[in-house]
């Protein structure tokens, strides 16, 4: 039977550090480098790996704002505003997603109107379901 030729956890891992990147795109060019330019090097590979933690999160951030713009922008067509329009969608019971929601503005008017109208009937009936208590 041939011996399995799986790589370690740090063998693994070094190629995710920076100086598994370097090894990687500047290994070419190290018999060009002195020391302070490898350094130099290695400090603006993890300057990137920063860069790509902290924006995997801001992009997340990012596209929630482009949700709410698509959403409050289907919501004003059908004379709502986008917190009327959330605040009618919890009351009658839907759970939709604002990525969900944002797709039917954009792709299926059509839905969205009906959406729309579930919206505002719950928006019409909740305060008449709250005097009356």
């Amino acid at each position: 039977m041939p011996k399995l030729k799986t790589k370690s956890g740090a063998k693994k891992r070094f190629g995710r550090t920076a100086s598994g990147e370097i090894k990687r795109n500047w290994g070419h060019k190290r018999h060009r480098l002195i020391s302070n330019a490898y350094r130099i090097a290695i400090e603006r590979v993890e300057k990137g790996l920063q860069y790509a933690y902290r924006d995997r999160r801001n992009r997340k951030r990012d596209f929630r704002a482009l949700w709410i713009q698509r959403i409050n922008a289907g919501a004003r067509e059908h004379g709502l505003t986008y917190s009327q329009f959330m605040h009618g969608i919890k009351l009658a019971g839907l759970e939709l997603d604002r990525k969900v929601l944002s797709d039917l503005a954009i792709r299926e008017p059509e839905a969205f109107q009906a959406l729309a109208s579930f919206a505002r009937a719950a928006l019409s009936s909740a305060p008449a379901a709250a005097a009356a208590e």
